[in-house]
């Protein structure tokens, strides 16, 4: 018995006939089943923070560049994990999260009017890189260090908003319930 990948033969079988799963089986389907519980969990992350710009039509106090950079470390994360092949229980929490944080600064770029040019620059590049870095097609080199700054991006990602919200000694329309997801899933990890 297969389904989404996860083999649940050896395991059904050691219950059936009053055993419990040895650890080569068990591991294994755990480590699967957590993997899809994430991906599960992942699709409403953003959505706190999504549903509280929209309900009070402001971005006030959010950090547009820290937002941008969750959306350059998800589309590196998301491009490595398929280059190297694995399988989507492993990463398809990215995937989520990246169309997630592309709507959340859509929205943010549609409250913050007029967006700044550099704005619209930094959008452009990451509208003519970002398909490349995702098909693969850079040196496998530079992929590898992308990879690896990605936790760096993803660090200096809340910089911004840390200090945007030190500056104004408020987090304005941050959710609070998004940051404890994040964490959360970060510790998970």
């Amino acid at each position: 018995m297969d389904y989404l990948g996860i083999d649940f033969r050896c395991a059904l079988g050691s219950i059936k006939n009053g055993n419990f799963p040895p650890k080569d089986c068990l591991l294994p389907l755990i480590s699967k089943l957590l993997g899809y519980a994430i991906v599960a969990a992942s699709t409403t992350v953003k959505l706190p923070q999504i549903l509280k710009i929209l309900k009070h039509r402001s971005v006030r106090g959010l950090s547009v560049v820290a937002f941008e950079l969750e959306v350059v470390g998800y589309t590196i994360a998301l491009a490595y994990c398929l280059h190297k092949g694995l399988p989507f229980s492993a990463f398809g929490e990215l995937a989520f999260l990246l169309i997630q944080a592309l709507i959340l600064v859509a929205i943010i770029y549609y409250f913050s009017q007029p967006v700044g040019i550099f704005t619209w620059i930094r959008a452009l590049l990451y509208c003519a890189v970002a398909p490349t870095v995702l098909a693969g097609q850079i040196d496998p080199i530079l992929f590898e260090a992308l990879y690896a700054s990605q936790h760096a991006i993803f660090f200096f990602a809340r910089v911004p908003q840390i200090w945007k919200n030190f500056s104004n000694k408020s987090t304005g329309e941050l959710s609070f319930l998004t940051c404890l997801m994040n964490s959360g899933g970060s510790l998970g990890k």
